[in-house]
């Protein structure tokens, strides 16, 4: 926990609301989740979220490394780039791994994807939810 307290202290967190009106402002803005792919619910992915791993960001945000092991949308340093997970935690020492090598303009949403989905911001399922309720297919059997 003292890592957490440690790479929350090292700056700046933001509230869900916050971090979509940026995302919204800036197309550019990168919504990075952190969390493993398998521990990501469905109902907690925002539309245009970009999931790479704690343990793999290091490598992937390392430009030494050979370029099929790096991710280009980690290429600019100065990219807006707001780290997620579930509840925040991860993410802030995903944000402070971030400025470590060098970005320049990252936060990481306190409250994480728990409280972007309990702010009622859109998520993936929510918005596939919508239109599931907005298509009118026609019955398989005729009566």
């Amino acid at each position: 926990m003292q890592m957490v307290q440690e790479a929350k202290a090292a700056g700046p967190g933001v509230n869900p609301v916050e971090a979509q009106r940026r995302l919204q402002e800036n197309p550019d803005a990168l919504l990075l989740e952190v969390r493993d792919a398998e521990n990501i619910p469905a109902d907690q992915k925002a539309p245009n979220m970009v999931n790479i791993s704690l343990g793999s960001l290091l490598i992937r945000a390392d430009l030494e490394v050979p370029e099929e092991r790096r991710d280009i949308r980690l290429a600019d340093r100065s990219r807006q780039v707001i780290t997620t997970c579930g509840v925040g935690n991860l993410a802030a020492m995903g944000a402070k791994l971030l400025k470590d090598m060098g970005f320049t303009n990252v936060s990481y949403m306190d409250g994480g994807m728990q409280g972007w989905k309990d702010a009622g911001l859109p998520t993936e399922w929510s918005q596939c939810r919508a239109l599931r309720g907005s298509i009118k297919l026609p019955p398989l059997f005729a009566a």
